[in-house]
C-alpha cells in the first residue's frame, strides 16, 4: 500500500483502500488539508450548538457558512490554481478527492454547510470550461473570497432526468440573447449572486435535437424571479421566472449548442463528491448509533449485547466500507485524468443508498428518540433524502453503469 492510500485507510476510512491509486508524495498536503477540516468542523459544530449559525434561517445561515469557508481558505478546493486554487495536481485543475474530503467532513456536522460549500464550485465549475478569459478572470477570485454565491439552473418542470425536454427558451437578440422559461429546484435560488444555466436555442440542430447552450447570469438581473420552496432538509431552493433575460454574448458558456456537453462535464467533476457527502453522514450516524447501543439498557444488558443488532450492524459497516472504496477511487481517477462514466456513478449510487440503510438503522436504533426533531438521526434522515435525487438519481446512475457494461452494442 502506498503511503497516501495508508493515510485514508488510518485518517478517512479506518479500512485498507489500496485499491486508491494517487500521486507520489501526496500524503503531506493530505494531511494538512484533513487537519484543517477536522479543525473547522469542530468550529462549525460549536457555532450551531451554540445559537451563533441559525440553520432555521436559510439564507442567513449559508451567507454565514461561505464566509466562514472563505476564511478558511477552504473556498479555495473548487478554484483552479491559476486564480489561487490549490490543485493537488488534478488534472482538471480542481481535486475531486479534495473535494470528497472536506464533503465527507462537512455531512459530519451539517448538510446545510455541505451544500453551500458545494454550490461554489457547481455553480462556477463551467464558467471554467466554457467562459470568456475575461469572465473567468472577473467572477473565480470571488467565487474563492465568497463574494459572489453560486448556482446552477438546468432543472425544469418537465426537464429533469431527461434534459432533453427542456423548454426554456434563449431568443436571439442583438448583443445576445433573452431567456424564457422557468427553472425549478435551484440551489440558492434568490441568493445567488452568479447562475450557470441551459437553455435551448430558438433552432434545433440539423438532427432534429434541442440545441442546448450555456450561459452565465447575474443575480439581480432584470425579469428574473424566485418563488422559494420549502423541502425536508431546509435549505435556500427554489424556482426561476426568466421573463425575458437579457444574456450578453461576453456572458456565453462555449459556442451554441454545447450546453448538454457542458452540463455533464460539470456533473462529471462534481458526481462522486455526492458520495462522499452521504459518506460523511453515514459516518454520523454510525457514531451516533453504536453510542446508543452501548449506553442503552434493555432486557438486562446493553442493546450492543444483542446479536441481532451487532450482525445488523457489522453488515452496514462492510457496505458502509465499501462505498468508501468506490467514492475515493471515483475520486482519484477523475484526479488522473482516466476516469470512465461507470466509476462516479457507482460511487454516487453505492454510497447514497448505503447512507440511507445506515440512518435508517439510527433511526430504528434509537426508537422513539430516532424520530424526535432536534436528535441527531433525524435530522441526518431528512438530509441524507435528496442525495439520491440530485446530480442524478439512484436509477440514472445504474443505467450510466449499464450503459458501460453493455457498451455502444445496447
Amino acid at each position: 500500500m502506498n503511503q497516501a492510500a495508508d493515510f485514508f485507510a488510518k485518517r478517512i476510512t479506518a479500512r485498507d483502500l489500496a485499491t486508491i491509486r494517487v500521486p507520489e508524495g501526496w500524503t503531506a498536503p493530505w494531511v494538512e488539508l484533513e487537519e484543517r477540516l477536522e479543525k473547522f468542523c469542530a468550529e462549525i459544530k460549536s457555532a450551531l450548538a451554540h445559537g451563533e449559525i441559525d440553520e432555521a434561517d436559510e439564507a442567513a445561515s449559508t451567507r454565514a457558512f461561505i464566509d466562514r469557508l472563505a476564511r478558511a481558505k477552504l473556498l479555495d478546493l473548487v478554484v483552479p490554481p491559476q486564480w489561487g486554487g490549490p490543485g493537488y495536481g488534478a488534472s482538471s485543475g480542481v481535486s475531486a478527492t479534495a473535494i470528497c474530503l472536506a464533503r465527507q467532513w462537512m455531512g459530519r456536522v451539517s448538510g446545510a454547510l455541505d451544500t453551500a460549500f458545494v454550490m461554489q464550485g457547481l455553480g462556477s465549475y463551467p464558467v471554467v470550461l466554457a467562459g470568456s478569459p475575461e469572465l473567468r478572470d472577473s467572477l473565480m477570485p470571488k467565487v474563492r473570497s465568497g463574494e459572489q454565491i453560486c448556482a446552477f439552473a438546468i432543472t425544469e418542470p418537465e426537464a429533469g432526468s431527461d434534459v432533453s425536454g427542456m423548454q426554456t427558451r434563449a431568443e436571439a437578440v442583438e448583443g445576445g440573447v433573452r431567456l424564457y422559461g422557468q427553472k425549478t429546484f435551484i440551489s440558492n435560488a434568490g441568493l445567488a449572486t452568479s447562475y450557470s444555466i441551459f437553455a435551448r436555442e430558438a433552432e434545433d440542430g440539423p438532427d432534429g435535437r434541442p440545441r442546448i447552450s450555456a450561459f452565465w447570469m447575474p443575480g439581480d438581473v432584470e425579469g428574473l424571479r424566485v418563488e422559494p420552496i420549502e423541502v425536508i432538509a431546509p435549505h435556500p431552493i427554489g424556482t426561476l421566472e426568466l421573463d425575458g433575460v437579457f444574456i450578453p454574448d461576453a456572458h456565453r458558456l462555449g459556442a451554441p449548442g454545447q450546453g448538454l456537453k457542458i452540463a455533464l462535464s460539470n456533473l462529471d467533476q462534481f458526481r462522486a463528491t455526492v458520495g462522499a457527502a452521504a459518506l460523511g453522514m453515514a459516518d454520523r450516524a454510525l457514531e451516533v448509533t453504536l453510542a446508543h447501543l452501548s449506553s442503552r439498557v434493555q432486557f438486562g444488558k446493553p442493546l450492543a449485547k444483542q446479536q441481532g443488532l451487532r450482525f445488523a450492524l457489522a453488515e452496514l459497516a462492510t457496505e458502509h466500507t465499501a462505498a468508501q472504496l468506490l467514492v475515493y477511487r471515483a475520486a482519484a481517477a477523475r484526479d488522473r485524468g482516466d476516469a470512465t462514466p461507470d466509476q462516479p456513478a457507482m460511487g454516487k449510487l453505492h454510497a447514497t443508498e448505503t447512507a440511507q440503510r445506515v440512518i435508517d438503522r439510527a433511526v430504528q436504533s434509537l426508537g422513539g428518540l430516532g424520530v424526535t426533531k432536534g436528535q441527531v438521526p433525524e435530522r441526518l434522515y431528512r438530509e441524507v433524502r435528496a442525495l439520491r435525487i440530485y446530480e442524478g438519481t439512484s436509477e440514472i446512475q445504474k443505467l450510466v453503469i449499464a450503459r458501460a457494461l453493455f457498451g455502444a452494442r445496447r
